[in-house]
């Protein structure tokens, strides 16, 4: 099927849901359909509320593939594409196991080591623990082992919702209690000083289906030159973030960063879509911070400028997600 005719498919973009990154999603999903109408596509985007499964089931508003952009648990962790999958619904986007290992950033960490990549040393531990050991001893316990500076973050989030830059003991107490807001578990991680880098993959194939058809596109990484941390407010509040396409980084450590993100991607087992952040240190490793299976497509998302500042067309580069997930069909 050619992205520049009209298609007869429908396609529904999901987003919204209950999460902190409700707005996002929403403005991810708008975004997303727009370009499909733009490419020809019957596109629309729907809430994850209590009319969905109707909606999903009624021949008349049934849909021919769906694309989740939900953002935040139950978009991310699986639970979503177990439900299209029940449905016999083909849609785009890694399947529900993998996307809960990735979900899980100390299991994702775990298993991209494993795979050969470099990732900050880090603590996982549960907010019962410093109940029951003492929150005190506890971040003591912290800093001599770990040092300083340090980065908290929920286990499980995005956006950068609830997390912290710990650069002095003092500090730490409240970072705990900024993560413990998001998440019930929190992943203490030695902060690299470095280069802030993400790179997108799209992995369409050539819309037969098959990803062997074709290497995936992995686009160009981008550089975040932030004031602060690159927490929610700088990521989509227009302001001192200044982003580089390409990154500010050697032709070969560049090269490096794109190899990483898609041993990342393999090791995890994504599919069609993934964003994966790194910190390049002073050596030029990249250190594999996180990765996303539902990566934002706002105006200021990563992806986008990223694709845009490598010359696609993003109608044409989303529709040929589309096509392989029609290709692909029903996934069990």
């Amino acid at each position: 099927m050619s992205a520049t005719n009209a298609h007869d498919a429908k396609v529904v973009v999901l987003c919204g849901g209950l999460s902190h990154e409700r707005d996002i999603s929403i403005a991810s999903g708008r975004r997303v359909a727009g370009y499909l109408e733009d490419a020809g596509w019957h596109a629309t985007t729907h809430d994850m509320d209590g009319s969905l499964l109707d909606y999903l089931h009624d021949p008349e508003t049934r849909p021919d593939v769906v694309w989740p952009l939900l953002h935040g648990a139950n978009g991310e962790d699986g639970s979503i594409r177990d439900i299209l999958e029940l449905a016999d619904l083909p849609y785009i986007g890694t399947r529900p196991v993998p996307s809960r290992t990735a979900w899980n950033k100390p299991i994702a960490k775990s298993l991209v080591a494993h795979a050969g990549l470099s990732t900050p040393r880090s603590v996982t531990l549960p907010e019962s623990m410093f109940i029951e050991l003492g929150a005190r001893r506890a971040m003591e316990l912290l800093v001599d082992s770990l040092g300083l500076p340090l980065f908290v973050k929920p286990t499980m989030g995005g956006s950068a919702l609830g997390c912290s830059l710990v650069t002095k003991a003092s500090d730490l107490p409240q970072a705990m209690v900024t993560c413990f807001a998001y998440g019930q578990v929190a992943l203490i991680e030695k902060a690299v000083i470095g280069t802030e880098v993400s790179v997108s993959i799209i992995d369409a194939g050539n819309g037969t289906g098959n990803v062997r058809d074709a290497e995936p596109l992995i686009l160009p990484p981008i550089e975040i030159e932030s004031a602060g941390i690159y927490d929610y407010e700088a990521r989509y509040t227009p302001g001192p973030t200044k982003f580089y396409v390409p990154a500010r980084l050697d032709s070969a450590v560049l090269a490096t960063v794109q190899d990483a993100a898609l041993t990342a991607h393999r090791a995890l087992g994504l599919e069609d879509i993934s964003r994966t952040d790194f910190i390049v240190d002073a050596e030029g490793v990249p250190q594999f911070l996180e990765v996303n299976v539902a990566p934002g497509m706002t105006e200021s998302s990563l992806l986008p400028q990223a694709a845009v500042a490598d010359g696609h067309h993003l109608p044409d580069l989303y529709s040929s997600l589309v096509e392989k997930a029609l290709a692909r069909g029903i996934r069990r």
